[in-house]
């Protein structure tokens, strides 16, 4: 049996970091063994307890999610899931590769996709590096994001769903995401179906990322992608949503 996850978790807001704490209540394959109300308490708590996962709030007094994790060397470096509200000061060109961003104001399911996507980078998961078909020449099938050391590109058929996050867009993978400016409306209008399918206000899925569509007792509706991950449809793209999967599925060979 798969040892839980052992996690490190801070947010200066004690609220939200007591919403935290029970939210990792109702994931079994995590427990958390250090709770910090400040950056230094979390870099002093990271490097005492060696976790394998810190949940880390983007902006604390102290130091920042983003300069805690800066702080560690790579090699004793803890898997990192940023919490962030996308403020003015919440994006840093400082690319630590977290391997994800979770959006306040925090959802159980969505802190779920974040540590099943670390739990794959620690099992040493190579799920990104299935690519796209070769695009034809002088085609663009992917984008351009920043990275530490300079931009770096993420192509289409690395990429499973894009999450709007106010002025920017969090392109996700198998294993990490990146951080894009752009809004949601540019990206469908540059990538239209079937490159990307818009499923909801906040969300465009690669379709051949999906993997099944369930409707629940209330009529919500979620795909499921091929990592476990849980997209919900708005109400207004349900029915779109449906006809053009059935439609694409029934077109394939």
């Amino acid at each position: 049996m798969t040892p839980p996850l052992r996690v490190v978790i801070a947010d200066d807001e004690p609220l939200a970091l007591e919403r935290l704490a029970l939210a990792f209540r109702d994931i079994e394959d995590a427990v958390v063994v250090g709770a910090a109300a400040n950056g230094l308490q979390a870099l002093e708590l990271i490097t005492a307890l060696r976790p394998d996962l810190a949940v880390l709030d983007i902006q604390m007094p102290g130091r920042t999610g983003l300069g805690v994790a800066g702080a560690l060397p790579p090699q004793d470096r803890p898997e990192i899931v940023f919490l962030t509200a996308f403020d003015s000061h919440a994006v840093d060109a400082f690319d630590v590769e977290a391997a994800d961003y979770v959006l306040k104001p925090l959802r159980l399911e969505r802190l779920r996709q974040a540590v099943a996507r670390a739990r794959r980078r620690r099992q040493g998961a190579q799920t990104d590096a299935a690519e796209a078909p070769a695009p034809a020449a002088g085609a663009i099938d992917g984008f351009w994001v920043q990275g530490r050391g300079g931009l770096v590109r993420v192509s289409l058929g690395q990429i499973s769903w894009i999450e709007a996050a106010k002025d920017y867009a969090l392109l996700h993978t198998a294993s990490r995401s990146y951080i894009l400016r752009a809004t949601m409306a540019s990206i469908a209008a540059r990538f239209p179906p079937p490159a990307l399918l818009r499923v909801h206000r906040s969300a465009l899925v690669r379709p051949d990322a999906v993997q099944a569509l369930q409707t629940s007792g209330g009529g919500s509706q979620v795909l499921i992608l091929a990592d476990g991950t849980a997209v919900p449809i708005g109400p207004s793209y349900q029915r779109h949503t449906r006809e053009w999967l059935t439609g694409a599925a029934s077109s394939r060979p």
